[in-house]
């Protein structure tokens, strides 16, 4: 508990345009990787453009190390299909989370980052005060495939008795 910051909630909101790894379409799910943890969504049956709509919480100790997903077509009856992977970091959320808020507008912008070599956003990502949260919406491009995108949204959450950040 000593070395934990706080908890990272991650809405895996729906994948946009994913690859087809069975005869027609794909039964997709998200795996979220950071360090050790490994969190994932339920499969969606036949669907290329599935919404899960589901929280995954992650504890962040190490606010360095990335945070990697990957998407996978469910098989039954061998190996499951890799659909794709992302990965980000949360050093400028983690800065805004930093910030005292306290009396901001709600819906305030509170930094932008932008696609670049060095992360998969497929747009400009904005990080937001909003209902008293820091708040950053992601669309994800998927790489090691040929096409998909991953929407999700980051939300902290304080945790009484942690370092904080």
């Amino acid at each position: 508990m000593e070395n934990l910051l706080g908890l990272l909630r991650i809405h895996i909101q729906k994948g946009v345009d994913l690859a087809v790894r069975d005869v027609r379409s794909s039964d997709p799910y998200v795996v979220v990787r950071m360090g050790k943890q490994k969190l994932k969504t339920r499969v969606v049956k036949k669907n290329i453009n599935p919404e899960w709509n589901e929280d995954l919480t992650l504890s962040i100790a190490d606010p360095n190390l990335p945070i990697k997903i990957s998407v996978f077509d469910k098989d039954t009856f061998s190996a499951d299909d890799k659909m794709g992977d992302a990965e980000f970091d949360i050093k400028h959320f983690l800065e805004a989370v930093k910030m005292r808020l306290e009396g901001v507008p709600n819906n305030t912008i509170l930094t932008t980052v932008k696609p670049s070599r060095d992360n998969c956003l497929s747009e400009e990502s904005r990080i937001v005060w909003a209902d008293g949260k820091v708040v950053q919406d992601m669309i994800l491009r998927l790489r090691n495939v040929e096409r998909g995108e991953v929407e999700l949204q980051l939300q902290w959450i304080d945790i009484p008795g942690s370092r904080g950040i």
